[in-house]
């Protein structure tokens, strides 16, 4: 299956899921509540780690949920059209919705509302490595011809939801704001059960240590990999070929020490230095950068 692209104010999308009218309304005309909570990621930086521990922080660390309903329809997509439509206008309050829009086409009413924002990256090394595997699988990421020309796409924004540089430079404009939160995938990896109390934290839900725990446990890799509501494996074949769905390949930090050359190191980090001088954020990967 051929993926075809089309092109939103500069940024790629895959015509397959997602459609310049639900983008343009999505900017323009949809209404952000006070109680919603938004799930944002640049792609392959932890949004289906964060959508199990979200889930589980709502139902009070509870997995029956988890383990009946597919992670897609507990949170539901904000950005895809057709059936991911009527899943965020049928989700109820408090609505918890995933999204990969970077911050100028992120619904213009967001910004005048109490909403909360939930913020994961990833080291970008990670992400470039994760999303070269997940184009293999995916058809709504062309087919890569090979690992350097898939790392210039990546590097120059031509891979869906545009420059991973720009995403994050975006959001951060956020960081100061009481309603924005900003965790790394490498967070939760060192300091799991840390981090999952910050988002606790940040969402105002009191909770005990027990229930602190079952969010931990059944938030674990081992955990969602066996979880067929978890692990990706009834994403309709359209997205996913399930003759190659290994959706959840490794969950690992440091991915890329493995499969990047010195020369292709070298030259990330030279990009990466280059485009993020200006931002005044320091992030866990920059010491390897």
């Amino acid at each position: 299956m051929d993926t075809d692209y089309f092109q939103h104010r500069g940024i790629n999308f895959a015509s397959i899921i997602y459609s310049q009218e639900r983008l343009e309304y999505l900017e323009n005309e949809y209404r952000v509540y006070d109680d919603d909570v938004y799930l944002v990621t640049y792609p392959k930086s932890g949004t289906t780690w964060m959508m199990e521990i979200l889930s589980l922080i709502r139902s009070n660390g509870d997995s029956t949920w988890c383990y009946k309903v597919p992670n897609y329809m507990r949170i539901p997509w904000l950005d895809v059209s057709g059936v991911g439509v009527q899943l965020v206008d049928q989700c109820e309050s408090p609505r918890y919705l995933s999204s990969h829009l970077q911050i100028q086409l992120f619904p213009k009413s967001f910004f005048s509302s109490k909403a909360k924002v939930i913020y994961t990256a990833r080291n970008p090394k990670d992400v470039l490595v994760s999303m070269y595997h997940y184009a293999h699988m995916s058809h709504v990421i062309k087919k890569p011809h090979g690992f350097d020309e898939f790392m210039e796409d990546f590097l120059q924004g031509r891979v869906p939801f545009g420059s991973w540089f720009d995403h994050i430079k975006g959001w951060m404009q956020m960081i100061d704001k009481e309603n924005f939160l900003f965790v790394t995938y490498e967070d939760l990896k060192q300091d799991h059960r840390g981090t999952v109390k910050k988002i606790c934290t940040f969402l105002g839900k009191e909770v005990d240590e027990q229930t602190i725990n079952l969010v931990v446990e059944h938030s674990s890799f081992s955990s969602m990999k066996n979880n067929n509501m978890s692990n990706n494996s009834l994403v309709p074949d359209y997205i996913i070929d399930p003759k190659n769905n290994n959706f959840m390949r490794k969950g690992i930090v440091g991915d890329w020490q493995i499969h990047l050359t010195q020369k292709q190191r070298e030259y990330i980090d030279i990009i990466y230095q280059e485009k993020m001088k200006d931002l005044d954020v320091k992030f866990r990967w920059d010491e390897n950068m």
